[in-house]
């Protein structure tokens, strides 16, 4: 799939201000940050701000509250799930197809080794055509 621009790049696509939970913080914080924030995912950074991994609302229903765990006791960082990530000036079909490859909904974008923005579904509906959006969400979700 041929997505925006041929000189687009992921960090054009992104949504900068990623703010991270660090790695020590636990579930209850996690949910209350991505409540305030109004997303559904946080980057999990470590004491060097640096990316550990990533947490998602749903990674605290099934694998805590549901699992009859407390989420005032589990860590951020012990229920990051896997750590998939662009270089910033990787192109826009880069980052695609590692969102595909992945089955994921959400990509850190890094810089000089930090963090400098994410990039989700919305910021793809931004940037895509309908069919280029319909052709990734048929990658994604398909079985």
């Amino acid at each position: 799939m041929t997505a925006g621009h041929p000189h687009e790049k992921a960090r054009d696509l992104m949504s900068e201000g990623a703010e991270c939970i660090q790695a020590h913080e636990t579930l209850d914080r996690a949910a209350q940050m991505m409540r305030d924030m109004g997303v559904g995912a946080l980057p999990i950074c470590g004491p060097d701000d640096r990316l550990t991994g990533i947490i998602t609302d749903r990674d605290i229903v099934t694998k805590c509250v549901a699992a009859g765990h407390d989420p005032s006791r589990i860590t951020a960082a012990e229920l990051a799930t896997g750590l998939v990530w662009i270089p910033a000036d990787a192109t826009v079909e880069e980052a695609l197809a590692r969102m595909e490859e992945h089955r994921i909904r959400r990509l850190p974008v890094i810089d000089n080794h930090r963090l400098i923005g994410m990039i989700s579904e919305a910021d793809l509906a931004k940037h895509l055509t309908d069919t280029q959006l319909a052709e990734f969400c048929h990658r994604v979700y398909a079985a």
